[in-house]
């Protein structure tokens, strides 16, 4: 098979343990929480325990991989993230929950980034269009069948299998990795950056905790404050000291580049909306239409048939529209969507939501391709472990702020209507907030110039000369 085929396909193996997990724990939520006597919205704490994790850890994992070998980190990662797992399963309360996927955030905020890092540097620049296709091919069967398989083991069976199931896969993702993966190692890539990292981690876990907890009594209001406070203060500080540093963990001069620029921002805002929908999705249905798990879970795997179909046309659409009309119109119709889910209602004939999620999620891929690609045209190779550490902490702080915002949405919505409990009413307002969010997002696409990175979808079309890596100079092109 060839190479830009086989390690896409074997790093799919990580991918496909993350969107399953992430699947399967959205569709049993309401299960999860009255096995632990909770009330389900508390349990966005394990959702968003897990994406704290990576965006602690995140940002130190191009530098892990220059210096122990991505395929050892890689292997290692995997391992982390099935303990976690284990772990999950074995669980009996909130916190010990929590821990556990914070276990399994470890092990996730290496797997994946290294895993991109590994496809990125494996594949021309022509072919990463498709190397990035077959990536997300495997990966997108997780979506597939985890809200009906989750459903199903919920309804007949026990939760706890749900992450048990993660063993056997990710034993053969190691397997695989050992025998076909090459190591590929940086003979000197310097020490790392202590001081970003520490600031980095303090900014970034207080302000998604902070934010997450707000209103949930789970920590004292004067706590909360301090850890947003804290949070933010150690962000600001963080970009003022990585202007000035060497070799920051998080290169911020990445910025600098306009097609980084446009993916990392205009993905931020994106990824935040569609961070909230496997969060209000399976709980409107269940909650508000009173379906079962499996139920849900039926309607809800559409979304991911609709993203497989999309991958069949991505190359096809990007070449003949190229990225940013794609990027700008194909938005206007996610967040016509997006719309579309918050009105919704318990007499909506299931076919009809069937093919709303399904035509959805095909539009919802589309777009997740063109940016994931439009972030890495025109970052040299030598700064690429940079540039996928920083887009991949962007990506997941924006997915636990999306969880937040989805269920701010939804408890302020309950507190307006003045009930005790949670009902259909209040899932429309979160909806119709991620709806702007996403087109806020599109403003960023609108900035790039026409024909930007369109030399990704043709073969014969020789790849931009590779850009300056003078930080000074990185630094004077931020400021123009």
């Amino acid at each position: 098979m060839p190479k830009i085929r086989i390690v896409p396909l074997i790093v799919a193996c990580a991918l496909f343990m993350e969107n399953l997990d992430g699947t399967v724990i959205s569709t049993s939520l309401p299960a999860i929480a009255a096995d632990v006597h909770e009330n389900p919205l508390s349990l966005k704490l394990a959702l968003t325990s897990y994406l704290l994790a990576l965006a602690i850890f995140i940002p130190a994992s191009g530098w892990i991989a220059d210096k122990l070998g991505s395929r050892r980190v890689f292997r290692f990662a995997i391992l982390v993230f099935m303990a976690g797992s284990v772990m999950c399963g074995l669980s009996d309360t909130l916190g010990g929950f929590v821990a556990a996927r914070f276990l399994q955030g470890i092990g996730g905020s290496m797997m994946s980034p290294v895993g991109r890092l590994l496809v990125i540097r494996s594949a021309p620049r022509h072919e990463l269009l498709e190397a990035f296709a077959w990536l997300t091919m495997p990966a997108l069967i997780g979506p597939l069948i985890g809200p009906p398989l989750g459903g199903f083991i919920t309804t007949y069976f026990e939760w706890r299998w749900i992450f048990w199931i993660n063993v056997p896969i990710g034993i053969l993702g190691i397997v695989l990795a050992t025998l076909y993966i090459p190591q590929i190692q940086e003979e000197d890539p310097g020490p790392l950056d202590v001081t970003g990292f520490l600031l980095s981690a303090i900014g970034l876990s207080g302000l998604v905790f902070g934010l997450t907890v707000i209103g949930r009594d789970f920590v004292s209001p004067l706590l909360n404050v301090a850890l947003l406070v804290g949070g933010l203060a150690a962000s600001v500080g963080y970009v003022f000291y990585a202007r000035a540093a060497t070799k920051p963990i998080l290169d911020l001069s990445l910025l600098s580049v306009p097609t980084f620029r446009a993916s990392v921002t205009g993905g931020f805002l994106f990824r935040l909306s569609v961070g909230a929908i496997p969060f209000l999705l399976p709980l409107m249905l269940q909650i508000g239409f009173g379906m079962s798990p499996f139920e849900s879970g039926l309607l809800t795997f559409a979304s991911a048939i609709g993203a497989m179909a999309m991958k069949a046309t991505a190359t096809r659409i990007l070449h003949k529209w190229g990225f940013r009309q794609t990027l700008i119109v194909n938005g206007l119709i996610c967040a016509a969507f997006f719309v579309m889910y918050g009105l919704f209602q318990p007499t909506t004939p299931h076919w009809v939501i069937l093919i709303v999620l399904l035509i959805g999620g095909f539009f919802r891929s589309l777009q997740f391709t063109a940016i994931n690609t439009l972030g890495y045209a025109d970052v040299d190779n030598v700064r690429m472990s940079h540039a996928t550490s920083l887009s991949a902490t962007a990506q997941q702080v924006s997915l636990a702020l999306g969880i937040t915002v989805g269920a701010a949405a939804v408890e302020t919505a309950r507190t307006f209507h003045g009930e005790a409990a949670i009902s259909l009413d209040d899932f429309s307002p979160g909806f119709f907030t991620i709806a702007v969010i996403s087109l806020v997002a599109i403003i960023s696409f609108a900035r790039l110039q026409k024909g930007a990175a369109d030399h990704l979808t043709r073969r014969n079309q020789a790849a931009p000369a590779r850009l300056e890596t003078d930080p000074d100079k990185d630094d004077k092109l931020a400021a123009e």
